[in-house]
């Protein structure tokens, strides 16, 4: 019985009269079906992946409202802890979560479906393990921050926030790996009403606190780590106990075979990091900049508009690895290659409407942020690389995500080097110093970057041998499959 299982597992496609029956429908069916069945499925992973992260963003603006009120010192601490070492946390953990978008999808779409509690589990003793690396930084982070010339006071209670964001950065490794495994399913429309849940007790609980109780500092903090623990909760009650084909229970096998786990982790880590890195070093030069105050504040109002329009590009990306996983495992090339062009164009559409809005309004934006005339003529001047930054934006991630679906990732970092850090930022410091363009030039330069990427993943994804990455992906689904068989005979 079991040879004959192997043997079933090693098969290169699961049912060619399956697939035969698929191509004679794709010829009937006209283009329109085609794409309204397609955009169904993608709305299915893109929309409540949109609304979950403007849910966890707005749970860090609450906090950061109400800590506000407190006192400046404890905002400036907040703000510094949250755009540094949450951060920086944030996409080391996410990125290597993503590793379960492609080991997830393409199993969810070879119909291997035991493997996904397998995979799941994998991924929680790697991110835990790399959480306890990354812990140090918060223990020690008032004489870190001393020694990096930081203001004693701020230090101080920078120090307090940041052993309170130990308790969110391991629930960063509960929440993104559950996230991943319900998104290769198509079920994280739980994601999105437990997200709703957690920011409507946030807001509640914040007030509760700060307000009413005057819990200061203690009590936003105590109201922040609950928001994110409880879409937790949620989330593995309903993956233990909703989710029966794929969730067999826990397994001693989890702790077998790690390896690949985590080389496929640390190359999704490394190529989410080297992006949020990218935009990071963009405030970071501005800082010796002729009138910097001005210029940081004009680039920080762009960027702030350009992260919550990157949250639609991301529910995309999150969409285009899942569909494009899904279907590489069930070993149909052409539904793959459709599913890109649907999502690539409908987040296009999106990008151009949001980028002419944005490239109307130029100075007016600002005012929602601040009064200051002369920081909304710089946001004027600089509303056409809002614009053309908003473009790219609803492309790069989207590509990256196919990336992520057919197990690039090792090779999408290489290009991520080369395009950001050997082009961008040369190119930057050339047109902002050398030629004078201020804060303009900078942001041309690695937009040029971010341009080129673009252009790099998008050659990668036209020239691929799509029939290919069907063997590849349905090799590594069998390959792990085989491996969980041996082990279970061994054991």
């Amino acid at each position: 019985m079991r040879e004959e299982l192997k043997e079933k597992l090693l098969e290169k496609q699961s049912n060619p009269e399956e697939f035969i029956d698929e191509e004679e429908e794709e010829t009937t069916s006209s283009l329109k079906k085609r794409v309204w069945k397609e955009s169904k499925k993608m709305w299915v992973v893109a929309g409540p992946a949109i609304f979950s992260r403007f849910s966890t963003f707005g749970i860090t603006v609450i906090t950061q409202a109400f800590i506000g009120h407190i006192g400046s010192a404890e905002l400036a601490a907040y703000a510094l802890v949250m755009t540094v070492l949450i951060r920086f946390a944030n996409g080391v953990l996410l990125g290597m979560a993503s590793a379960l978008q492609t080991l997830c999808g393409q199993a969810y779409g070879a119909k291997k479906y035991e493997m996904l509690g397998l995979y799941l589990q994998r991924s929680w003793i790697v991110l835990f393990l790399t959480s306890i690396f990354l812990l140090p930084v918060f223990i020690f982070t008032t004489p870190i921050l001393k020694v990096l010339g930081q203001e004693e006071s701020i230090a101080e209670v920078a120090g307090s926030i940041s052993l309170w964001s130990i308790a969110v950065v391991l629930a960063f490794v509960v929440s993104y790996t559950c996230q991943m495994f319900l998104q290769a399913q198509s079920k994280n429309m739980i994601i999105a009403y437990l997200a709703a849940f957690s920011i409507s007790i946030h807001l509640f609980l914040s007030w509760l606190l700060t307000v009413k109780f005057k819990f200061g500092l203690n009590g936003a903090m105590t109201s922040t780590t609950l928001a994110y623990w409880i879409p937790n909760v949620g989330q593995v009650l309903f993956i233990t106990h909703k989710c029966p084909e794929t969730w067999k229970g826990f397994s001693f096998l989890a702790f077998k075979d790690l390896w690949p786990v985590i080389k496929l982790s640390l190359s999704s880590g490394v190529m989410l990091c080297l992006e949020i890195w990218y935009n990071a070093i963009l405030i970071l030069l501005t800082g010796n900049m002729k009138n910097a105050q001005v210029s940081i504040d004009a680039l920080s109002i762009c960027l702030n508009i350009n992260g919550w329009e990157m949250m639609i590009a991301l529910g995309f990306c999150a969409a285009a690895s899942v569909r494009v996983a899904n279907e590489l495992g069930r070993g149909s090339s052409k539904a793959a290659k459709f599913s890109i062009v649907v999502i690539v164009l409908t987040s296009l559409a999106i990008g151009f409407v949001l980028a002419l809005l944005f490239l109307f309004l130029r100075e007016k934006i600002a005012y929602v942020f601040i009064p200051d005339p002369e920081v909304a003529e710089a946001v004027g001047h600089l509303s056409p690389l809002l614009s053309f930054s908003i473009l790219l934006n609803n492309v790069q991630p989207v590509l990256s995500g196919v990336s992520i679906g057919a197990g690039w990732q090792s090779i999408v970092a290489y290009v991520n080097i080369g395009c950001y850090y050997l082009i961008g930022i040369p190119v930057g410091i050339v047109l902002g110093h050398l030629l004078k363009l201020q804060v303009e030039g900078i942001w041309m330069g690695m937009l040029f970057g971010t341009f080129v990427q673009t252009i790099v993943l998008a050659i990668i994804t036209l020239k691929t041998d799509w029939d290919n990455q069907v063997v590849i992906a349905q090799n590594r689904v069998n390959m792990w499959a085989v491996m969980e068989i041996q082990e279970s005979d061994d054991a």
